[in-house]
């Protein structure tokens, strides 16, 4: 499995962008019309705004969390296919150990309420204690494997106030599409039983888990 120190996401970056140099302008028209975030890097896995599960994750995990005056966190930002839901909260954090998605990001998404962290693979520098309502990751903790999910299990206990929401999406490997393909060695070894035993043991009270929605992978909502 990709360690910290892994390439993984930064050879990703590099693809799309030659990709997307390379794409002819019909095409780049055509996915105009499909998509609001054409030139997000992260798009490429799947649009929001086009792909029915994660219209309904947004739907249903983050839009209804989004409050001006809360405190937020994203942790694993891509180009900000995720975080353009998230620019209506008092503060975003996003949050990332490769400086270079930060700057992809920041290309995309640079408002006056976002602070971009890079931070050391699991910690939180520069957040306050207790001061997060909200966080949320997708297609980031699928990548992780059990020792640095528990990592920011832990870590994450320090920022966030009593009662916030957590939405973590994970490797789920009961499922055929994560056994298969690229997902086979690119997605960590982790399902709903791991994931939720991981949660509990940090403590946490669970709140919501979806099972169903993505085909190889899942979601847990939990809070403190």
């Amino acid at each position: 499995m990709p360690g910290l120190n892994s390439t993984l996401h930064l050879d990703m970056l590099k693809r799309s962008r030659w990709k997307r140099r390379l794409l002819p302008r019909l095409l780049l028209a055509i996915k105009r019309e499909l998509s609001a975030g054409e030139g997000i890097y992260g798009l490429e896995w799947g649009d929001p705004e086009v792909l029915e599960p994660l219209k309904f994750i947004r739907d249903r995990y983050v839009i209804p969390y989004v409050n001006a005056k809360h405190y937020a966190v994203e942790i694993g930002v891509g180009g900000g296919r995720w975080t353009r839901y998230m620019l209506g909260f008092n503060k975003l954090y996003a949050v990332d150990y490769h400086q270079e998605l930060l700057d992809e990001l920041k290309k995309n998404f640079n408002k006056p309420n976002m602070e971009f962290i890079k931070n050391n693979g699991t910690d939180f520098p520069k957040i306050q204690d207790c001061s997060i309502d909200y966080l949320f990751s997708f297609g980031t903790f699928v990548h992780l494997d059990t020792p640095l999910i528990k990592a920011y299990l832990n870590n994450m206990k320090r920022i966030l106030k009593s009662g916030a929401n957590v939405v973590i999406h994970y490797s789920d490997k009961t499922k055929i599409m994560a056994q298969t393909g690229y997902l086979k060695d690119g997605f960590s070894q982790n399902t709903p039983d791991k994931m939720r035993q991981m949660v509990l043991d940090a403590d946490y009270k669970i709140l919501e888990e979806d099972l169903t929605t993505m085909w190889h992978s899942s979601i847990i909502r939990f809070t403190i």
